[in-house]
């Protein structure tokens, strides 16, 4: 059931990206609209290259260089400086990716604290909340492990863990079970959604799987660089 009557924690606006290759102009985003409610979850759904990737780092203000308007919890974010935009970052946005990108030298409780030290969260109250991130996501037993000892699942799951520690408004995930089996990819899955909705976070989640997308409240379809 669609959420979207709910206040918009993420609002795009003939949002555009193009880029310069051999001379000739490739648009990859030909003006996107879309609005995500407070604590829906979206799938973003399309091939390989349809320009999924280039639109979560927009809306995650990874980078430059696009045009249209991109609202984060109400706040104008499209012309923001560097340092207002990494406020909006650590604030609201939590992200996930195919590959789970957790510090080799740390293990997983101290994977999902450093985050929150970052934003200034005293540290027995991150390591707490670490704890009861990783035990509802069944990892009780694996939080003293690095990631080198883990398994690919246990692995993505104390990624998630990390995008949720600091309670965003928003959690942007690329391909989040992209790199696992079938089997390991529905049980991650089905355990992200979980704790992202009992958390009441919204999400916008890239994949080309249709059987996943299904899973989730609305689906929206990336073509041609326009949303379907």
């Amino acid at each position: 059931m669609s959420k979207s009557s709910q206040p918009a924690v993420v609002e795009l606006k003939g949002l555009t990206r193009s880029f310069e290759q051999g001379g000739v102009r490739i648009d990859v985003l030909r003006g996107i609209d879309l609005s995500v409610g407070s604590g829906e979850i979206v799938a973003l759904l399309g091939p390989s290259g349809s320009g999924k990737s280039t639109m979560l780092q927009a809306v995650g203000l990874l980078e430059g260089g696009f045009g249209g308007r991109i609202a984060i919890a109400g706040e104008e974010a499209s012309q923001m400086p560097a340092d207002e935009r990494t406020r909006l970052r650590r604030n609201y946005l939590g992200f996930v990716y195919q590959f789970h990108h957790l510090l080799p030298d740390f293990n997983a409780t101290e994977n999902v604290v450093l985050p929150q030290l970052v934003k200034g969260t005293p540290r027995p109250d991150a390591e707490e909340r670490a704890r009861s991130l990783l035990t509802s996501l069944g990892l009780q037993e694996r939080m003293d492990h690095r990631p080198s000892q883990l398994s690919g699942g246990e692995q993505q799951r104390v990624a998630v863990a990390r995008a949720l520690a600091n309670r965003p408004h928003l959690v942007l995930a690329d391909e989040p079970t992209g790199n696992l089996d079938e089997a390991t990819s529905d049980r991650v899955l089905a355990q992200f959604l979980e704790l992202v909705r009992g958390e009441g976070s919204a999400a916008l989640v890239a994949t080309h799987n249709e059987r996943l997308a299904a899973k989730m409240d609305r689906v929206v379809r990336l073509h041609d660089g326009m949303l379907e």
